[in-house]
């Protein structure tokens, strides 16, 4: 199969020369090479000689479709996934990260709650990943950040055992050339592997007008869904402020969709491709505000499904959910209305800012516990010439940091009803984990 394809790719190099019954026949073998690989188990792990034993090597899960399987997902596996989340009532947390660290934690947390995960990252988390030192004119900082990431995600998600959707966060017009270079990447990795790099990517042209917004989103499904990668699209403005984007003064009128438009866009997508979601306004406000601050109205989405159910008639879905929609600003919000929005087709939530903070804490606490032992090199209660060094150790900090994030992630996997999906056996505790000098770290 894998030398037929290359032949074929070989003979038909370039896209605009191949018919469209070749061309798709390419797209076939490619994807069939793809499934064929992942049945085998192990995907990137076996391609790179990386021991692939007991979750890394399952070809699917016991609960979840026979297309979902351990590690990155895109595709038809992907759609499965969602799908499966909004038919059964739970939603996917979605978590920013910048940092190898903040990916682990998150990978942990997944195979502790024994259910999926969404890893993203934003032009300003990319950019970061990347390295501050680095330039970042024209997004290359950006571009091969997020590129970094994604073959650390790759790497690491099959090793967890869980299943992974690789996303990126808002991209407003001006960011567009950062999604385009990892477009071309993805493009690449495709002609290679079958499958894209990354799973999908979100554009938000909510401060466009909105026939801008469903032009431009028709343009970039058309060229996503053709390698299997998933666009979620923006209505309405998220209020308050995120990665240097502030929406706090914007009417309040802006931060909540109508029926009508939700309608407009599932009328302009759909007929291209069904490998999107709508990240719907009711209300949403990134950060964490004080309670009464924020007024979520989850029946939004509610009202959007019902209109577009009665206008699709008999062709609407037997669960007159047509749509799957995306809370974004799930950081502090109330678990009632969490819940209700699930249950009006919500399939994955957005948190930051309270990983941020648990990220944080964690650091926060580890210091206040061993501050006596952090306050130089050499001394601490136990005596003047005693050494500090496994103290200050960065990877001691990180991981208290790590391991108060996988708690705050599991508060948030109940919120959001997805434990227990994947169907496997408890985790067991990791051996032979070494810290400094061989000997075990104190968190």
């Amino acid at each position: 199969m894998q030398s037929l394809l290359s032949l074929l790719l070989l003979a038909y190099s370039a896209e605009g020369f191949m018919t469209p019954s070749v061309s798709r026949a390419a797209t076939l073998l490619r994807e069939t090479a793809a499934d064929e690989k992942t049945k085998e188990g192990g995907g990137i792990s076996k391609e790179l000689g990386i021991p692939c034993e007991e979750e890394c090597a399952l070809a699917c899960f016991p609960n979840l479709p026979e297309s979902v399987h351990p590690g990155v997902l895109s595709g038809q596996a992907q759609v499965d996934l969602l799908m499966h989340a909004k038919e059964n009532g739970y939603a996917i947390p979605a978590v920013n990260c910048v940092s190898n660290s903040g990916i682990n934690a998150c990978l942990e947390a997944a195979r502790k709650n024994d259910a999926p995960i969404i890893i993203q990252f934003s032009s300003g988390g990319s950019q970061f990943y990347g390295g501050k030192g680095l330039d970042n004119t024209n997004y290359r900082a950006a571009i091969a950040g997020a590129v970094s990431g994604a073959f650390h995600v790759r790497t690491m998600a099959e090793q967890y055992g869980v299943p992974v959707i690789l996303h990126t966060d808002h991209c407003a017009k001006k960011l567009l050339p950062w999604i385009d270079g990892l477009l071309a990447a993805s493009e690449r990795y495709y002609e290679q592997h079958g499958e894209p790099l990354f799973s999908s990517h979100m554009i938000d042209l909510s401060e466009e007008p909105i026939e801008e917004n469903i032009e431009i989103c028709q343009s970039y499904l058309e060229r996503m869904s053709k390698i299997g990668i998933l666009l979620e699209m923006e209505l309405g403005i998220t209020g308050g402020e995120e990665d240097g984007v502030d929406n706090s003064d914007r009417p309040i009128e802006d931060l909540y969709s109508k029926p009508e438009e939700i309608n407009q866009v599932y009328e302009a997508l759909t007929p291209i491709s069904d490998m999107y979601s709508v990240a719907a306004a009711f209300g949403n406000v990134h950060g964490v505000y004080s309670p009464g601050n924020v007024k979520l109205e989850p029946k939004i989405l509610s009202r959007a499904q019902d209109y577009i159910t009665e206008k699709l008639g008999d062709a609407a879905p037997e669960d007159k959910k047509p749509v799957m929609f995306v809370f974004h600003g799930g950081s502090g919000s109330d678990v009632a209305d969490i819940q209700e929005a699930i249950g009006y087709g919500v399939i994955k939530m957005n948190i930051d800012t309270d990983t941020q903070w648990s990220y944080w804490e964690g650091i926060k606490n580890f210091e206040a516990k061993y501050h006596d032992y952090l306050q130089g090199q050499i001394g601490n209660p136990e005596g003047e010439d005693k050494p500090n060094k496994k103290y200050y150790d960065p990877r001691e900090c990180m991981r208290a940091a790590e391991v108060n994030t996988v708690a705050r992630l599991e508060q948030s996997y109940s919120d959001l009803k997805c434990q227990n999906i994947l169907g496997l056996k408890p985790a067991e505790d990791p051996s032979n984990v070494l810290g400094p000098r061989r000997g075990g770290l104190p968190v």
